[in-house]
């Protein structure tokens, strides 16, 4: 028996078994953050749910390697409304959880896109626009003399800049130990349907899922078979080949996205929002005494889902090089003198994970192939934020709380073009 321990806490907080059940209502493949907001949401609906994670504990893989970030400032009103959920939800965590007291290391730090050209302040404007007509106001266009008046250490060529105050970060490690926790002690959820929690089981391979063509009927795994009417596939880049033991093609693109993380740098401003340059996606924000920093390289190209991600340290001198075209310092010149001090001297280190990108870069919600079968995934960077909502969404469809016919992110859906949204 595993026990993962909340700091300050004597008790075991998660509830891990050495074996799978028998049998479970629910049976949730992937043991990262989008799983376990899955086992979360299953509990406080009265479901008894088993996750199954093949490495050796939650939350390792691609949760680990992101910034914690989120934002409400999407292209499209869907997504603003689930990520809003998720905000909500982390900013009354422990009261909503029932976990007294739970930290999420949760900051509203901000999130500022600036704009080197007129073609970037442009499809900001417009991006605006659409925003507020859907009810978004409270997202502020910036000229740059404004911008550089908040934020003095912005470069020159910073034309303008849009900003949400609200938008923000928290410690995905917490969040997610924070759903597990929860899920595993649903009776202390204040609204939760009595009869409901979760299992988890980590070193757990899935090797089938059992069906005859019209409906599930149970999964097998390394440690055993467990019988279940229902499963939800929430294995992130892996969704794919998880799905295809069901029979079921989904269309997952997973690509690799690096993370450079300077645990100490004191040219970095400690109150400084989340900064993006529109023209490249490359963005930092704080992080403990320095930040971690991120570039979405175009050149990068869908891969086989693979575990452990490799990482390539040219990538990180691709942002910390001021002659880069992506360079850090195009939007904040303290980059410059950080590289010129001697990128050597600065302790750092690179993790890496993979987006399950989709055709339109949304979520698959829903049910497919076989009845019982759902997906919770292809998040396409965006699991976090949106992870939440898109959970809660999952499992009300599972129990017919919610309506397929008008469910947005159903994964037979037609695919729209979207311009915006390239972090």
């Amino acid at each position: 028996m595993a026990a993962w321990y909340a700091a300050g806490v004597h008790e075991p907080m998660v509830r891990f078994a050495a074996d799978p059940p028998a049998t479970a209502d629910v049976v949730i493949i992937g043991g990262g953050i989008v799983g376990c907001a899955t086992a979360f949401f299953a509990a406080r609906a009265g479901l008894r749910a088993l996750v199954l994670e093949r490495r050796a504990a939650l939350g390792t893989l691609t949760t680990s390697a992101s910034t914690g970030a989120f934002r409400l400032q999407f292209d499209n009103p869907e997504e603003i409304a689930m990520v809003r959920e998720g905000i909500e939800l982390f900013d009354a965590f422990a009261e909503r959880s029932g976990l007294d007291g739970w930290d999420l290391g949760l900051r509203h730090g901000g999130y500022l896109f600036c704009s080197l050209t007129d073609a970037t302040l442009e499809r900001s404007r417009r991006l605006v626009v659409r925003q507020r007509e859907w009810g978004l106001t409270d997202v502020a266009l910036l000229s740059g003399d404004e911008a550089r008046g908040r934020w003095p250490w912005l470069s020159a060529d910073v034309r303008g800049a849009r900003y949400r105050s609200d938008d923000g970060w928290l410690d995905v490690k917490r969040l997610t130990a924070g759903y597990a926790a929860a899920a595993s002690h649903a009776a202390r959820i204040p609204d939760a349907t009595p009869g409901g929690g979760a299992t988890f089981v980590t070193r757990a391979e899935v090797t089938g899922i059992a069906h005859d063509g019209e409906r599930v009927s149970g999964v097998r795994t390394s440690r055993g078979e467990v019988a279940t009417d229902a499963v939800v596939v929430a294995a992130g880049p892996f969704v794919a080949g998880v799905a295809a033991l069901a029979g079921v093609e989904v269309a997952i693109r997973p690509t690799r996205r690096q993370k450079l993380v300077i645990p100490q740098l004191p040219a970095v401003p400690p109150d400084a929002p989340m900064t993006i340059e529109e023209e490249t996606a490359a963005h930092w924000r704080p992080s403990m005494q320095g930040c971690l920093a991120l570039f979405t390289d175009p050149a990068e190209r869908p891969a086989e889902p693979c575990d452990p991600v490799p990482i390539d340290h040219d990538w990180a001198f691709g942002l910390l090089d001021p002659g880069s075209e992506h360079a850090l310092a195009r939007v904040a010149p303290f980059w410059r003198d950080a590289w010129v001090g001697g990128a050597s001297a600065v302790h750092w280190f690179l993790q890496a994970g993979q987006y399950e990108y989709t055709p339109d870069r949304r979520p698959y919600l829903g049910p497919i192939g076989p009845d019982g079968l759902h997906l919770n995934g292809g998040y396409s960077g965006h699991g976090i934020m949106a992870g939440a909502g898109g959970s809660r969404l999952v499992v009300d469809l599972l129990t017919g709380r919610a309506d397929r016919d008008t469910n947005a992110f159903r994964p037979d859906r037609a695919f729209d073009h979207r311009e915006h949204d390239i972090l």
